[in-house]
């Protein structure tokens, strides 16, 4: 799966939760993790402070490799 962050310590990942597939996304402040909420889809992370604009791609997605490609 895949994670994006946001500024000011904000975490969006794509996780799997009951066989569903949902965004989690939690909020670092000093050096401590909170839930901010679960979203099954990217027009729901307004709810939860989220600017899709400001994230970026923490992590490679987890998707095999594409045969002939590096």
């Amino acid at each position: 799966m895949g994670q994006w962050r946001g500024p000011d310590g904000i975490l969006v990942e794509a996780i799997i939760l009951d066989d569903r597939p949902l965004l989690r996304v939690t909020h670092n402040i000093g050096g401590r993790t909170y839930l901010r909420g679960y979203c099954h889809n990217v027009t729901e992370l307004h709810r939860h402070g989220v600017d899709l604009a400001e994230l970026v791609e923490d992590g490679p997605l987890d998707h095999p490799e594409t045969p002939g490609r590096p």
